[in-house]
């Protein structure tokens, strides 16, 4: 499958870039991870996501943790746990449907930009699940694509501290605010709630 399709071609004829797309392609385009990208996405303290469900209607998430929680496995495998989350499953019952998915890790310090696309795998039994406190299921996604992404745009931010909800080995994340609201309390699966049916 060609790198490029008819709609991004259109676009770089208008504006006569298809020759520096072309180039590009040829020089930073990779389906295996080097070691440069293995520490990247290692480091990184989060992640964006893209999936699209069965009739290729798109969904966007933000996935977070401590550095290193997504793992390179090897030269094209990645594993990315499952937290506690809304409970919706966007991103993950879109892989179930159609497993194509982008990644874009980004270091907004650096700054740094990396676009990792593939075919993504929801594993509920996954042994790597018990090394990965507070994972519910692991998803492994097989990169095809991989390529750095231009900085330019990147606005300077700093990282001050993780999120009170990574989970992390010895540690009990606060139940988050939302799941004591009237409006969800009933709805709640039984393992979020107390024994008088609050969380």
């Amino acid at each position: 499958m060609s790198f490029f399709h008819p709609g991004m071609r259109q676009l770089q004829e208008a504006r006569d870039t298809r020759a520096i797309a072309d180039r590009l392609e040829q020089v930073t385009l990779r389906s295996a991870f080097t070691d440069e990208d293995r520490a990247f996405i290692q480091r990184c303290a989060m992640f964006f996501i893209a999936s699209a469900d069965a009739e290729g209607h798109p969904d966007c998430s933000y996935k977070g943790g401590l550095p290193g929680f997504v793992r390179v496995l090897d030269d094209h495998t990645l594993a990315v746990p499952d937290y506690d989350g809304n409970g919706m499953y966007r991103s993950w019952g879109n892989v179930l449907l159609n497993p194509h998915v982008g990644l874009l890790f980004v270091d907004f310090e650096t700054p740094k930009r990396l676009r990792v696309n593939g075919t993504a795998q929801v594993c509920m039994d996954d042994p790597l699940c018990a090394e990965c406190p507070g994972a519910v299921l692991m998803v492994r996604i097989t990169a095809t694509r991989i390529f750095p992404n231009c900085p330019r745009y990147l606005h300077k931010l700093q990282w001050v501290e993780p999120s009170v909800y990574a989970p992390r080995p010895g540690y009990s994340p606060p139940v988050p605010a939302w799941k004591s609201f009237d409006a969800f309390r009933d709805a709640l699966p039984a393992r979020d709630r107390l024994d008088d049916g609050k969380p």
